[in-house]
């Protein structure tokens, strides 16, 4: 008990100072707005195209989310409780190599963009999905509320580990057979 509670305080804590860092180097990340209005000029059509192929390249710069599907194993918060689903494959979360992520929680589907400007830095963007109701027990509220929250990550023994700013929750997948 006393190691497991050791080694999530050691991720914790290293989770922490990236999200430090992160947070000094770019306090806010919007993504840029790409859909152009019916009267732009050449000048905003060229700065709108330097801003996709700047948001395609920052995408690029995380090779290792691009393309990869998880399922999530636990949802650890700072008050030492974890969340863990009954069926992890109803919990997704699969990044495309062109920003967009499409997820599950439960009953419900979900999808927005992704963002990585640096190896630890993770945001979302806006993230539409159903509101079905699912049944008692389930963990689709907490785990759609925390996604947006998440602005780093850590890839350890294959899994990947998602922190969050507002409470310091560690989310943690693990990778889909098809990966």
């Amino acid at each position: 008990m006393k190691s497991v509670f050791l080694e999530k305080a050691a991720l914790l804590l290293l989770l922490s100072f990236l999200a430090a860092a992160c947070s000094q180097e770019s306090s806010t990340h919007e993504p840029a707005v790409t859909q152009q209005p019916p009267s732009a000029t050449a000048a905003e059509s060229a700065t709108r195209s330097e801003q996709s192929t700047a948001e395609e390249a920052v995408v690029e710069e995380a090779p290792g989310l691009g393309g990869t599907s998880w399922r999530l194993v636990r949802i650890m918060e700072m008050d030492d409780s974890t969340h863990v689903p009954n069926d992890p494959s109803s919990y997704t979360l699969s990044f495309s190599t062109d920003g967009t992520v499409n997820l599950q929680a439960d009953c419900n589907r979900g999808s927005g963009s992704w963002t990585s400007e640096s190896a630890s830095q993770l945001g979302f963007g806006p993230i539409a999905a159903t509101r079905a109701m699912c049944p008692p027990g389930s963990l689709h509220d907490m785990y759609l509320a925390q996604l947006g929250w998440v602005r780093s990550y850590v890839m350890r023994d294959g899994h990947l580990f998602l922190a969050t700013m507002a409470d310091g929750s560690i989310i943690e997948f693990e990778p889909m057979e098809d990966n």
